[in-house]
């Protein structure tokens, strides 16, 4: 094609863009295309390229388009896609990993003349009976869309783009080809759109546009996207399926606010990609529509009788002309032979124009959906379940399919057999249950009927859940489509909200992390007797418990703390992992911060009982020695002390950018280098400073379990688990040995071991409900607990009546109510404060005062 072939004139300037190594330069680009279009000779051939997001896929593509060979895109890790299309099309050449190198690999056969001179690539895409077709588009036509694409963006040989997007999808294809036609470079980043550091990476790129489907907007919102600047930052656009009119809005104002567009397009692989996109200048108001066409096609609305509709406000369905029509759809290697078959592309929606000239999708024509960028045929996903089994029919929407099933499956298999066919995540899939389908006079399946029950669904959200996120994380706003993780959680919420998901629930279902909060309202209550929760929750309860007895006896058992210690490190890995290996120290400090917040009410109360300010307990060094007892608060607050210094210390090695990125590609070998450190420091710091017993509760002396938790998290292998079971096993042992050699320090170091081993051998554990119903309120109000569970008996200690038995036993008992009452008081201060909050909202919005859900002063700041 004409627009690739002039790379050796843009000479150095940059192509290809990859992290952490240099620029690929139209120059070297172009020598490689020539070098490998060698191999693939001059005769016509059909080459398969897994479209991985490498410099090895690209260039393999380029060369099959310079070579006028039909390249068919395929989707990288998924080999059922790459077997599929071998069997049915008997590709010429294949590139693909093999071994874990790159290989162009070409067949043995003679090379066959059963290709149509005009094909050009081939992009599969879902068919009615769930098999996948391919759209045959020729040379003419994605030199055409590229052409377009580079014209209306006003794209510009300095523009560079971030491909979020895979290149096996038509959207991410025009990204690329878009920018390559224009002489701009493409950057293929390291983090997707749900990671934290996202934002600073096209920062850092240079980047000038950033081009994704709606979720991928939904995943920048929720990771705090619009809040960082990105100078370079031009424009943005989205494509895909139907974006929220107020998520849609909320970036037309935020870029229309730094003087950058926002472009709203839709398109269809079977038109290579664009059809339509809204003009950044007419944007506001139009959120909800689709624009006009491109440069070089036009859009028409016909009747179900294909007469033309001129009329504004009547809706027929859409009908798109132009060079970038496909030719036409392929299901074996024979229907390549085929010249275009069609001149004008009936789209299947349903829409309307409005006085303006402007194009609104109003529905479909055929029972389909069009969610996360992917084209779902209801009627595939039918044909899947009845394959299966399953009697269902299948209705969806934007957003998510419905299965209304008849038969006794369980809904773990039909949603099983339902993401085979779909390929959509769980949160996209709902499953309800009648006696008989709903049908017609006719006897047909009633199918507005099922998709009322879906309408119905969205409706009734679970209050309860969704509450208990409100609360969990007030003042954020929190919705139906949020998840924990995307939410930032972190270990204590994570505590909190796993006790809520077994009250309402009767289990924790796993993975529930990263499941939406819609889906977490809708899963089945379970009436099971037992339970299997994550091992981290048993451990944190047993170790509060060995606290709160250690304190209140005089047995030699501690090391509930040391436990504890090392959760904060194994908390770091789990739930911060990608704020620190992102730079994103806030969203790490914030939680410490709501901890202190609990604290320093307790410090003010011990300060005007003893007279003075126990400023050492202020500053959060008490732990340290550095004043007499008297002067501080007791030392069984040392936990708190040392748990704020292990995260600040934690911050700032992540501010270190070498380190971070060292952290960030080996996370388990920085743990170990860390490891080695900081249990060198432990036995080195006596000697350069001996500040007697106290140092058990110094920074230096328990650094070391923390390292040790986060080792544990990314000990993700058979060969690390074991690796870390021995070291753990003798450093315990040396440190049992180190401590005095009693007895009190092997229990220590005995209970961190066998922490350490359930972490990386028994992630789940199961219990009787009972049990379960005991573990995880104390596991929620563990850090309350331990502040709380010995003021109370303090003040009862000097009662003369009380018996040491009855003491201890009542301390204990106390300790431990004392906790959960003040646990059960912040929930019930921060529901109040949430449901006046969400009140206040909806009344601002039933007076009109609040246009959309945005911060003023990100409106009007700049990106």
């Amino acid at each position: 094609m004409q627009c690739f072939e002039r790379f050796e004139e843009l000479g150095h300037r940059p192509a290809l863009i990859f992290p952490g190594r240099a620029p690929i330069s139209y120059a070297e680009l172009a020598r490689r295309v020539a070098l490998q279009a060698k191999d693939f000779g001059s005769h016509k051939k059909l080459v398969a390229v897994v479209a991985e997001p490498t410099e090895h896929a690209v260039i393999a593509y380029l060369v099959a388009l310079r070579g006028k060979h039909a390249v068919a895109l395929l989707p990288s890790c998924n080999w059922q896609a790459l077997d599929g299309f071998v069997e049915d099309f008997s590709p010429d050449i294949v590139c693909r990993r093999v071994d874990g190198r790159w290989r162009c690999l070409a067949e043995t056969r003679k090379v066959r003349d059963d290709l149509h001179a005009d094909l050009a690539v081939l992009l599969g895409t879902s068919g009615s009976t769930g098999k996948t077709r391919y759209v045959r588009l020729s040379a003419a036509a994605v030199e055409a869309n590229a052409g377009s694409i580079g014209s209306y963006l006003e794209l510009q040989a300095d523009d560079r783009a971030a491909l979020v997007l895979p290149f096996h999808y038509s959207y991410g294809l025009s990204v690329l080809n878009s920018h390559l036609a224009t002489g701009g470079s493409v950057y293929f980043p390291e983090n997707g759109a749900s990671d934290v550091g996202f934002a600073e990476e096209m920062r850092d790129a240079g980047c000038t546009n950033i081009s994704g489907v709606p979720y991928s907007f939904e995943l920048m919102e929720r990771t705090s996207f619009r809040s960082h600047e990105l100078p370079s930052l031009r424009f943005m656009t989205v494509a895909g399926g139907r974006m929220a009119p107020a998520l849609a809005e909320t970036f037309r104002r935020h870029l229309a606010a730094g003087g950058r567009r926002f472009f709203m397009m839709y398109g269809q692989t079977e038109a290579t990609a664009r059809i339509a996109y809204v003009p950044p200048g007419q944007l506001a108001g139009n959120t909800g529509k689709i624009g006009i066409a491109i440069l070089g096609g036009s859009l028409s609305l016909v009747d179900d009788n294909g007469r033309p509709i001129e009329r504004a406000g009547e809706a027929g369905e859409l009908v798109y002309r132009g060079r970038n029509v496909m030719m036409g759809y392929a299901l074996a290697r024979a229907d390549l032979a085929k010249g275009p078959e069609i001149t004008e592309l009936r789209t299947g929606d349903m829409a309307e124009r409005d006085s303006h000239g402007l194009y609104r999708i109003v529905g479909r024509r055929r029972r389909m959906s069009k969610i996360a960028g992917l084209r779902i045929s209801h009627g595939a996903v039918e044909a899947t379940l009845e394959q299966a089994g399953i009697t269902a029919a299948v209705a969806g929407n934007d957003e998510r399919i419905f299965a209304l099933v008849t038969s006794p499956h369980c809904d773990a298999e039909v949603l099983k057999a339902m993401m085979a066919a779909s390929g959509l995540p769980r949160s996209h899939l709902e499953v309800g249950r009648a006696r008989a389908l709903p049908r017609l006079s006719s006897g047909k399946i009633d199918y507005t009927a099922i998709s009322a029950r879906l309408d119905a669904l969205r409706e009734k959200p679970e209050t309860g859940i969704l509450a208990a996120f409100q609360r969990a994380f007030y003042p954020r706003q929190v919705g139906a489509g949020d998840t924990f993780e995307g939410l930032g959680g972190n270990s204590l919420l994570y505590v909190q909200l796993s006790l809520t998901l077994e009250r309402e629930l009767g289990h924790l279902p796993e993975g529930w992390e990263t499941t939406p909060v819609a889906a977490l309202g809708q899963m089945q209550r379970s009436n099971s007797k037992s339970s299997s929760i994550d091992s981290q929750l048993a451990l944190r309860a047993a170790a509060i418990l060995l606290i709160v007895m250690h304190h209140a006896t005089l047995w030699p058992i501690p090391g509930g703390a040391a436990v504890l210690v090392m959760m904060v490190g194994y908390g770091l890995a789990r739930f911060h992992r990608q704020r620190l290996f992102a730079g994103d120290m806030a969203g790490v400090l914030s939680p410490l911060a709501a901890n202190l917040a609990i604290y320093l009410p307790i410090v003010v109360g011990f300060s005007l009982v003893r007279g003075e300010i126990l400023w050492p307990s202020f500053l959060l060094i008490g732990n340290l020695g550095l004043v007499k007892p008297e002067h501080m608060m007791p030392y069984l607050y040392w936990f708190v002390e040392a748990y704020a210094q292990i995260v600040l210390l934690w911050v700032a090695l992540f501010c270190i950018a070498p380190l971070r990125r060292f952290a960030g590609s080996l996370p388990f070998m920085f743990g170990v280098i860390l490891l080695a450190l900081s249990v060198a420091v432990k036995l080195l710091t006596p000697f350069v400073w001996n500040i007697g017993g106290a140092r058990i509760f110094t920074l230096p002396d328990v650094f070391h379990l923390a390292v040790l938790g986060w080792c544990v998290y990314f000990a993700n292998s058979s060969s690390k688990r074991h690796v870390l079971a021995l070291m753990a096993a003798s450093l315990c042992a040396l440190f049992a040995w180190w401590g005095g050699n009693w007895t009190g320090s092997w229990v220590k170091f005995t209970s961190v071991f066998g922490a350490v081993i359930v972490l990386l051998y028994v992630p789940r554990i199961a219990l009787p409900g009972w049990l379960v119903n005991c573990v995880l309120p104390v596991s929620a109000a563990g850090y309350h607990i331990y502040l709380f569970h010995r003021i109370v008996p303090e003040w009862l200690l000097p009662h003369p009546t009380l018996s040491t038995p009855v003491f201890t036993a009542l301390a204990i008992a106390v300790g431990i109510l004392s906790g959960l009452a003040m646990f059960a008081l912040q929930k019930w201060l921060l529901g109040l404060m949430a449901h006046r909050s969400s009140l206040a909202m909806r009344k601002r919005l039933l007076t009109g005062k609040l246009q959309f859900a945005v911060p003023e002063r990100t409106i009007s700041g700049k990106l």
